[in-house]
């Protein structure tokens, strides 16, 4: 089954797109290898660069693209939604560029798509406020 962003974005919470994009990897797992250098230079292109920012203005720089879960204070990254290939790299593949293949995301968002462990994003689940929540003498 090949995932897309018009198949992910149809989902409402940030929990379902998770489980969507889930991939289930694991850590160190080895993806380019010795010519991840080449995937570097991909990444620094002006064609990337591009699609980068067209992407992060299309999900209005939130997580995921949910609009509770705008990314502050962190880095922003752009996940390719089907994992890109030394030979998508090498034979410039249409899934490097293509939008709907791509989603923004929080670094910890990213790791767990690839490693597939979502008790790392307990951390990220915005704060239910309550009145009076900061001031411990006024409950």
């Amino acid at each position: 089954m090949i995932k897309t962003y018009s198949e992910m974005i149809a989902l409402t919470t940030y929990e379902e797109r998770f489980r969507y994009l889930k991939l289930g990897g694991t850590v160190g797992e080895e993806t380019f290898g010795c010519h991840r250098y080449l995937n570097q230079i991909f990444y620094k292109s002006p064609e990337w660069q591009r699609v980068r920012d067209i992407v992060i203005i299309r999900d209005s720089g939130c997580d995921l693209g949910c609009p509770d879960r705008e990314i502050r204070g962190q880095k922003v990254l752009i996940h390719h939604i089907e994992p890109i290939t030394l030979a998508d790299i090498q034979n410039r593949s249409e899934k490097l560029l293509d939008p709907e293949n791509l989603i923004t995301v929080t670094k910890r968002t990213h790791d767990a798509i690839h490693y597939g462990d979502e008790s790392i994003l307990m951390a990220t689940m915005p704060i239910e406020r309550t009145p009076n929540d900061t001031c411990p003498w006024r409950r």
